[in-house]
């Protein structure tokens, strides 16, 4: 029933804010009260606050260090008050990124992200990123074959 226009708010939160740089969108795509669930080693379960202006600081950093960053949808599928989508983020490092210095490189990593609406806002989201594959990409850690190989030999 609401699954399209739900649809629509999450395209608009990728599309606009995101990859034609509206962030100040954020107030009208998140309701105040938001709750993110970040699906990484060591977050909070139970989730964090995610008001529009974290949500416009968190992208703003991102493309101080990413400034060519864009998001590619390949999947987005609706139910109910849910909208999940499968999408990569495609960007150039040149600017510094949680303290690691530019390297010039360009990275394309898998991401997919819950999110749920209530009254044509986003109230709540999980959202896991290829930490894994953009970590290697910037060669902060090595590839998955030489974990692998390293990993056997200490079996």
């Amino acid at each position: 029933m609401n699954e399209e226009p739900n649809k629509a708010l999450v395209r608009r939160f990728i599309d606009q804010m995101w990859n034609q740089r509206q962030l100040e969108l954020a107030d009208q795509i998140f309701a105040p009260d938001c709750v993110t669930h970040q699906l990484r080693g060591g977050a909070d379960p139970t989730g964090a606050p995610r008001t529009p202006e974290l949500v416009r600081r968190e992208a703003e950093s991102w493309l101080a260090a990413f400034p060519d960053l864009k998001f590619e949808i390949q999947q987005m599928i609706a139910a109910e008050d849910y909208v999940v989508s499968r999408y990569t983020m495609n960007a150039t490092h040149t600017g510094t990124w949680n303290g690691v210095a530019a390297t010039n490189k360009k990275v394309s990593v898998p991401m997919m992200t819950i999110h749920r609406i209530h009254n044509q806002k986003i109230v709540e989201d999980w959202v896991l990123v290829g930490t894994l594959t953009l970590f290697q990409q910037l060669g902060l850690v090595p590839d998955t074959p030489t974990i692998i190989a390293a990993s056997v030999g200490h079996l």
